[in-house]
């Protein structure tokens, strides 16, 4: 298969739904001219049109609330947020209309729009590095996706576009340059699945986005000490694949939850709930948990540094829940 990077599997499902259906348009802030803030959709308004790539005005709210309407009549929007930051402004048309119009017209009406969100930082300051995906998560009637791969940048994003509801697609920026095996062929990520990326006996480390690169490089190095680690990327946020999450974890006894988000209340705090819940004999130590420490992140490179969760962090975890 051909290797190409996170950003141009990106781009390579918008494309092929495009051309697919139609329906399928893009609305957000620079998408046009500039090809968006990350160049995602560069050159697709000179092959779709305006109609079909919608540059908007800086009004995240207008920009949902437009996706939510045209959904509602037939339509397959795909709504950039230019960074996860400045979804706040648009809370509303998320959690309180794409996320309960099926649900409260009792499955009348179906809301089919992609929120693709950039997350993540590189040295934006507090209130433009931030990580909001246990918010959404936490939403009934969104689902919400967040690939660490090109393979699955692509499949995820495809299969959302296609889905009759609401998906709210989550892509690291650190990500982007990432290179990785995606194949010519059509294909889809099934929504809802996790995925072992790397087999193991010793203990499950539970990841997904950028940690989840983060998480097979300390394996590598964990494997050359002699520790065998099994790497679940969760993939989809919600819904959750437990079974999946807790095959891994009745194999190896041991897992440690690896998030970029703050600890508190995060999805880690969910794994973990569901590992002691459904999987309570299987323990054979307390379930680990490796997060972004509980500070805004700060301005300054070292100190941003020190607060993003490494591969040093996910390997002390590891070796604190064996005792090595």
């Amino acid at each position: 298969m051909p290797e190409i990077t996170f950003r141009e599997a990106i781009r390579q499902a918008l494309r092929e739904e495009m051309e697919r259906d139609d329906r399928v348009f893009l609305i957000g802030e620079d998408i046009g001219a500039y090809g968006g803030t990350y160049a995602v959709t560069r050159g697709f308004l000179e092959q779709f049109g305006e109609r079909r790539v919608v540059d908007a005005p800086i009004a995240e709210a207008g920009i949902i609330g437009t996706a939510v309407g045209a959904a509602l009549v037939g339509l397959r929007p795909v709504a950039e947020m230019m960074s996860v930051n400045f979804t706040l402004l648009a809370l509303d048309q998320i959690v309180n209309h794409a996320a309960k119009i099926h649900s409260m017209f009792g499955g009348h009406f179906s809301v089919p729009m992609v929120i693709r969100i950039n997350t993540g930082f590189g040295q934006l300051a507090a209130t433009h590095s931030q990580n909001f995906d246990p918010w959404f998560a936490y939403v009934p009637g969104l689902k919400v996706v967040s690939p660490g791969t090109p393979y699955d940048a692509k499949g995820l994003l495809k299969t959302a576009i296609r889905d009759p509801d609401p998906v709210v697609y989550i892509e690291h920026g650190a990500l982007y340059n990432l290179k990785g095996e995606v194949p010519e062929e059509e294909y889809e990520v099934p929504l809802g699945s996790a995925e072992v990326k790397r087999e193991g006996h010793d203990v499950t480390i539970v990841t997904y986005a950028r940690m989840l690169q983060v998480s097979l490089r300390a394996a590598a190095q964990l494997e050359a000490e002699g520790i065998s680690c099994e790497v679940v990327d969760l993939r989809s946020l919600r819904p959750i694949d437990t079974p999946t999450l807790l095959e891994s974890f009745k194999k190896t006894n041991r897992a440690v939850v690896a998030e970029e988000a703050w600890r508190t209340l995060g999805i880690g705090a969910e794994i973990a709930a569901r590992i002691q819940e459904e999987a309570f004999d299987y323990l054979d130590a307390p379930i680990a948990r490796v997060a972004q420490p509980e500070v805004p992140l700060p301005y300054a490179r070292e100190l941003e540094r020190a607060a993003i969760p490494d591969e040093g962090d996910v390997i002390r975890a590891v070796k604190e829940l064996l005792g090595a």
